[in-house]
């Protein structure tokens, strides 16, 4: 199987969980790439993430809005881009039932506009459109084999729907003009700087402050883990060895109830799971279990390296490490933090924006269309404003 070799890649949301993880490590293994991270910043992103990369001679970010048709267009051409790996969206599906509405405006419009960026620029080789298992919806219980690439997409929330829906764009637009995409549903993620609105770095946090651990329901769901680092290591062969027009899921068949993992958690910290595991009202609709079929991408090569019991613990060690990393989570760890979606409730962005990119402020400096933070063209306005960036 031919390699697929790119020159200047786009990563969207890339100061995020996985997608940060997936940038350092293209960085670190393939100085002859060009990265171009395009994130606007939102609360469960940080520029700290990056830090790895950030002195890198082939790295540079952008802070801006996927759904900004003008920053879109105008990178992809400037940055000569070739590969796009789309990783920028709202994912928490607790939020998604408090604030559907910017799901619907982040994972589907978003997506709309980078392809039809793609469409009208006509030089886009790899599109790489990260999803999520959540897609295939609810797999029953006593299910022997997990959901492969062509199974059916039912999902039962708003965000799994959102995604299912971006997919559908995708798949429409390389039908209909040809573009070279590649889908990837995968597992849960966990490990090193996941913003703690997450199962296992929230159970850890508040492990770490003697409070007791939260489980919506019963703690009877059942999900699937995949340490953040052999997830990049999933992207990176799948942006070589992928073939274009195919889906791939990123699993594992190991699973585990929400509850071990909760027991699992208070065994690290000598805590007795009997008072310190407390049951709360469950979510409005909360799938049993998701299960997918991970052989087709093992068969590009990938394989998980990563134990639970050392990635778990790896984790650990890193939030003890670096309990300030994410500022005041507090909001982030109540058993339902659906707020952490309305405006000005986390006030941290452009703090981020000012510690980070403004230490380059004389470096770099890029022309990019005005108004990109709304995402819309404002007539009359001045087409083109600095922006400070890093390189």
């Amino acid at each position: 199987m031919a390699s697929y070799r790119p020159k200047n890649i786009l990563i969207t949301g890339a100061a995020g969980f996985i997608a940060s993880h997936v940038c350092n490590r293209l960085i670190r293994n393939y100085p002859d790439y060009k990265i171009v991270v395009l994130d606007k910043l939102d609360y469960c992103s940080s520029l700290q993430n990056l830090l790895p990369s950030k002195s890198s001679p082939n790295f540079k970010f952008v802070k801006g809005d996927i759904g900004s048709d003008d920053l879109v267009n105008y990178l992809l051409i400037t940055e000569a881009i070739d590969t796009i790996m789309h990783f920028a969206a709202q994912t928490h599906v607790d939020n998604s039932f408090g604030n559907s509405f910017e799901f619907t405006k982040n994972n589907i419009y978003g997506t709309h506009v980078l392809l039809e960026a793609c469409k009208v620029t006509g030089q886009i080789k790899r599109f790489i459109h990260v999803s999520t298992d959540e897609v295939y919806g609810e797999t029953d219980e006593d299910a022997v084999v997990g959901n492969h690439e062509a199974s059916q997409l039912l999902p039962t929330n708003p965000y799994s729907a959102t995604k299912a829906g971006a997919e559908m764009l995708v798949m429409a637009y390389g039908r209909s003009y040809g573009l070279p995409v590649i889908t990837t549903r995968g597992n849960n993620v966990y490990g090193p700087n996941q913003f703690p609105e997450k199962l296992i770095p929230k159970f850890i946090l508040l492990a770490m402050r003697g409070l007791p651990l939260p489980i919506h329901g019963d703690g009877s769901n059942v999900r699937s883990y995949l340490y953040c680092e052999d997830v990049a290591e999933a992207f990176e062969c799948i942006l070589h060895k992928g073939e274009v027009g195919h889906v791939y899921n990123i699993g594992t068949k190991k699973e585990r109830r929400v509850i071990d993992v909760a027991k699992n958690v208070c065994k690290l910290f000598s805590m007795d799971p009997k008072t310190s595991i407390k049951f709360v009202e469950n979510r409005p609709f909360n799938d049993q279990r998701y299960f997918v079929d991970d052989q087709k991408l093992k068969n590009l090569g990938w394989s998980e390296r990563t134990t639970w019991e050392e990635g778990l613990r790896k984790t650990m060690d890193w939030y003890i490490q670096n309990p300030d990393w994410w500022g005041d989570v507090s909001g982030a760890l109540l058993p339902h933090p659906r707020m952490l979606m309305m405006p000005g409730v986390n006030g941290s962005e452009e703090t981020q924006s000012e510690s980070y990119v403004s230490t380059n402020a004389d470096k770099t400096r890029i022309e990019v269309p005005a108004s990109i933070s709304n995402g819309k063209h404002q007539p009359g306005a001045q087409r083109y404003q600095p922006v400070n960036c890093i390189e």
